[in-house]
C-alpha cells in the first residue's frame, strides 16, 4: 500500500510497553489506533497493522507468525544473529531516546514502517545491523568513563553529573543517563561490544554495581 494511503488511514498498531513509554506515545496526536498489550505471544497474536515492542528482553521474542511490520526495541542484539524475519525491524528504545525526534533503527524498512514513523512526526536513521546504535554506544562510553572518574576519587556522581553539564552542556550527567537507561542496558552495551574492542571494558566498579541489583 502507498504511503499516502496508509497516512490517511487509521493505523492500529499493537505495543507492549511500560507506562512512560505508552503514555508518551499514545499522547501523541496522530492517526494511530493504540492496542496495549501484556506479553509478547499475544501481541504476535494480534490483528493489527504494525507491532512493537518497547520491552528490554523484545530481541528474545518470536515474531515468524506476524507477517506485519514489527519494531522491537534491540540495542545489543542484531536481527541476523537472532534469526528474525525480514519484517523485523530493530531500534533503540531506550527511555528517554524515543522521545528524540530522529529514531535510530536497522533492518529492511516497509511503506508500513515508515508511514509509522512519519505518523509520530519523526523521521530516523537507518544503520547497519550491527551491535549497538552511535548514540547507545557513545553515551554508555561516556557513563563508563564517569565510573572509572569516580573510582580514582576524582569526584562525586552528583559532582560529576553537574561538571558534564555545565561543562559540555549535556542535556543529562552520566549517572542521571544510567539511571534512566538502566545500568544493567549500559553494562550489556559495553561488555558485548567489549568481545571485540577492549576499549569499551566495563570500569570495575560499574561491574560492582551491577553485582548488586
Amino acid at each position: 500500500m502507498h504511503l499516502f494511503l496508509l497516512k490517511i488511514l487509521k493505523m492500529v498498531v499493537g505495543i507492549l510497553a511500560d507506562d512512560i513509554a505508552y503514555n508518551y506515545l499514545s499522547s501523541i496526536e496522530s492517526d494511530i489506533i493504540w492496542k496495549r498489550f501484556d506479553s509478547i505471544d499475544d501481541l504476535v497474536a494480534s490483528k493489527t497493522d504494525l507491532i512493537i515492542n518497547f520491552m528490554d528482553d523484545a530481541a528474545e521474542g518470536n515474531y515468524h507468525q506476524y507477517s506485519n511490520a514489527v519494531f522491537i526495541n534491540g540495542v545489543f542484539t542484531t536481527l541476523e544473529g537472532s534469526k528474525h524475519p525480514e519484517n523485523v525491524v530493530r531500534f533503540n528504545g531506550w527511555k528517554s531516546f524515543y522521545e528524540r525526534a530522529i529514531w535510530e533503527v536497522a533492518g529492511e524498512f516497509s511503506y508500513t514502517h515508515e508511514a509509522f514513523i512519519s505518523t509520530l512526526n519523526k523521521t530516523y536513521h537507518l544503520y547497519a545491523d550491527e551491535i549497538g546504535f552511535p548514540s547507545a554506544n557513545i553515551i554508555s562510553m561516556i557513563i563508563n568513563e564517569a565510573y572509572f572518574a569516580l573510582e580514582e576519587n576524582v569526584s562525586s556522581k552528583a559532582e560529576i553529573d553537574i561538571a558534564m553539564k555545565l561543562g559540555t552542556n549535556y542535556p543529562k550527567g552520566p549517572f542521571e543517563w544510567s539511571s534512566i537507561i538502566g545500568l544493567k542496558n549500559v553494562f550489556q552495551v559495553l561488555h558485548t561490544l567489549s568481545l571485540k574492542d577492549r576499549k569499551y571494558t566495563p570500569a570495575s566498579l560499574l561491574l560492582k554495581e551491577i553485582e548488586q541489583l
